[in-house]
C-alpha cells in the first residue's frame, strides 16, 4: 500500500514550490499518495485558523507530512505556525543536515554538516509577560525530560548516519542552569553510548567564530532551541543560503519535512522561485521512510543538474534562466532518463 503523506503547501511562494517538489517525486517512482492539508493564510480565511484541527489530525493519522514555507508576522499578528506544528506534534528534533553543493559556489568547500536542535521549548516555549508598561519578560524553560530525549536523538542519528563527533554549542557560562541542565544531560548520553561516539562542547560566542573560520571542522551540532535556530541559518550560509537546504522536525510518532526558508510573497506567483530546498527536504522524507532509492535518484538528479550549470535549468537565485517550473522539469527529465 502507498504510504499517504500530508502536503502543505503553505503561503506565498509555497505552491508554486510545492507543486514542483511533487512533478519531481511522482517522476522518481516514489511509493506515496499525496493529501492536501491547509496551513497559513488560506487556512485562516477558511477555517478561522492558521493551523487548524484537521491539519494536526490528518498528520497524527498518516505520520508524514511535507510543507511549504508559512507567513510569520514580525512582532504582532498570530504566533508562528510552525512553532505550533512542533509543539502540537511534539516534534522534538529539528535535523538540518548542511552540505557544499556542486555547482555552487561559495567561500567553503567541502562542509558536510548535521544540526540536530531542540525544537520544543526554550525561549520558543512562547511564555512571555509585561511585567509593569514597559518591562517584558521571556521565559527560557529547560526540562530534564527534552535535554536527554534530543541526546539520545542525536547519538542515535550520529550512529545511523555513520558521522563521528557530535558537538554541543552552549551558553553555560551565563545560563549556568538552563544550559547548565542541557551540558549535564549530554554528558551522561554520551557516557552511556556504545558506538564510541566522539564529543565536544564549545561556549557559542567561540563556536560561532570557529564555524565561520573553518566548518569542515565539525560533524554534527547539537544545540538547544534558540541557539539552533539561529546557527542553523548561519550555517546555511556556508553552503548558499536557505534555499540549498532541507529541514526535517522529527518525533517519536510523526515527521514533518520542510523547506526551511521563508514565503517570500514579492514572487509568490511568478514562478521564479527556487523549488530545490523543498526537493531536498522530500528526499530526506523519503529516506526517513525508507524509500532510500527513489531518495538516491532524485538527489543524483539534483546533483548533475547543479554540477552541469546549464543556465537554462538553473533558476535565477543559482545565476540561471529557468522558472519554478523549469527547473523541475529539468530534474524529472534526468529521472526518466535512469540517470
Amino acid at each position: 500500500m502507498p504510504q499517504t503523506v500530508c502536503l502543505i503547501p503553505g503561503d506565498g511562494i509555497g505552491p508554486e514550490v510545492a507543486k514542483a517538489m511533487r512533478l519531481v517525486v511522482d517522476a522518481s517512482g516514489a511509493d506515496i499518495e499525496w493529501k492536501i492539508v491547509p496551513a497559513g493564510v488560506e487556512a485562516a480565511e477558511q477555517f478561522g485558523a492558521f493551523l487548524p484541527k484537521i491539519t494536526i489530525d490528518a498528520i497524527r493519522e498518516h505520520k508524514f507530512a511535507i510543507k511549504g514555507p508559512i507567513s510569520t508576522p514580525v512582532g504582532k499578528g498570530h504566533t508562528s505556525v510552525n512553532v505550533a506544528l512542533r509543539k502540537g506534534l511534539d516534534l522534538y528534533a529539528a535535523v538540518r543536515p548542511v552540505r557544499s553543493m556542486p555547482g555552487v559556489k561559495t567561500r567553503f568547500e567541502n562542509v558536510d554538516l548535521v544540526i540536530i536542535r531542540e525544537n520544543t521549548e526554550g525561549l520558543y516555549s512562547g511564555i512571555e509577560n509585561e511585567i509593569v508598561p514597559g518591562v517584558v519578560q521571556s521565559l527560557k524553560i529547560t526540562t530534564r525530560r527534552a535535554c536527554e530525549r534530543i541526546a539520545r536523538f542525536a547519538f542515535d542519528y550520529a550512529h545511523q548516519r555513520d558521522r563521528k563527533k557530535i558537538t554541543v554549542f552552549h551558553k553555560a557560562n551565563i545560563m549556568k542552569l538552563a544550559d547548565g541542565l542541557m551540558l549535564d544531560c549530554v554528558r551522561a548520553v554520551h557516557r552511556a553510548d556504545p558506538h564510541g561516539i566522539d564529543y565536544e562542547e564549545l561556549i557559542i560566542d567561540n563556536g560561532c567564530m570557529q564555524i565561520v573560520r573553518d566548518p569542515t571542522k565539525f560533524d554534527m551540532l547539537l544545540l538547544e532551541n534558540f541557539n539552533g535556530d539561529f546557527i542553523s541559518d548561519l550555517a546555511a550560509g556556508l553552503v548558499g543560503g536557505l534555499g540549498v537546504v532541507p529541514g526535517a522536525n522529527i518525533g517519536d510518532d510523526c515527521a514533518v519535512f520542510e523547506a526551511v526558508h521563508g514565503s517570500a510573497p514579492d514572487l509568490a506567483g511568478k514562478n521564479v522561485a527556487n523549488p530545490l530546498a523543498l526537493i531536498m527536504s522530500a528526499v530526506m522524507m523519503l529516506r526517513y521512510m525508507d524509500q532510500e532509492t527513489v531518495a538516491v535518484r532524485i538527489r543524483n538528479a539534483y546533483d548533475e543538474t547543479l554540477s552541469e550549470g546549464d543556465p537554462a535549468e538553473l533558476t535565477r537565485d543559482l545565476g540561471g534562466t529557468a522558472s519554478t517550473t523549469g527547473f523541475a522539469k529539468a530534474l524529472v527529465r534526468r529521472l526518466e532518463r535512469g540517470d
